[in-house]
């Protein structure tokens, strides 16, 4: 055989190439990914192509037993991440900031209150709430915007990815109050739906005013679910 002839790989080898490729990105990325990113690491721009391709991988994961999961969120994009069943054993070793509950009330009530004053969250959350904000800030989960003497919060894209939460305002607001109430009716004595499991770790029962001595001795929240800790 020349140089010059090559042998072309078969539909299933490039199909299966192009799988891999998602598997890859969702792995390093350890965070959701929607069609467009997906398509330009694939070189592909049929939307339609790509999340069949990602439905395969989706389908390969969920039928094997193993401590990873690939999910299609409610937005569209796709996200790699441990099942709920082995985050609490192995989230000591993550590398990635954790919010202690201090700082996570203080998330949960500027996520259903934005655009909220941070004037307004000191208030309900007391003075504490200030390295909270900063805490925040600093992770990348809020922004501000000066308003007056005071800021105006918000959650960022990278707080619902932290959370794996829609990036539609309206709907994320829905997911932190339906995870709430699931907690509520948990704790209750009611079953908990898997799915819920690990947002429900990562946030509070309540977003209101909480005594600072509460945030003396606080336990870690379980990690969230991304795959490579980043």
């Amino acid at each position: 055989m020349s140089e010059t002839q090559q042998i072309e790989p078969s539909a299933d080898e490039r199909t299966k190439n192009q799988v891999s490729l998602i598997e890859a990105a969702l792995y390093v990325t350890g965070k959701p990914l929607d069609v467009g990113v997906l398509g330009s690491i694939l070189n592909m721009r049929s939307e339609e192509k790509i999340r069949k391709l990602a439905t395969v991988l989706k389908e390969k994961y969920a039928q094997h037993p193993g401590a990873l999961e690939v999910l299609e969120l409610s937005d569209g994009r796709y996200v790699m991440q441990l099942k709920p069943g082995f985050s609490k054993s192995v989230k000591r070793l993550a590398t990635r900031q954790l919010l202690t509950p201090g700082p996570l009330k203080t998330l949960s009530y500027i996520a259903l209150r934005q655009p909220v004053a941070q004037s307004h969250v000191v208030k309900v959350r007391g003075n504490l709430a200030y390295g909270h904000v900063k805490q925040l800030r600093d992770m990348g989960l809020i922004s501000e915007e000066k308003l007056g003497r005071s800021k105006v919060l918000r959650t960022t894209a990278s707080f619902c990815d932290y959370f794996n939460l829609s990036q539609d305002s309206r709907l994320m607001k829905k997911q932190i109050q339906q995870i709430i109430e699931e907690l509520k009716s948990t704790q209750s004595g009611a079953p908990r739906p898997a799915q819920t499991q690990e947002a429900q770790a990562n946030l509070p029962q309540e977003a209101e005013t909480k005594h600072p001595q509460e945030e003396t001795n606080p336990a870690q929240p379980s990690e969230p679910t991304n795959a490579s800790g980043q």
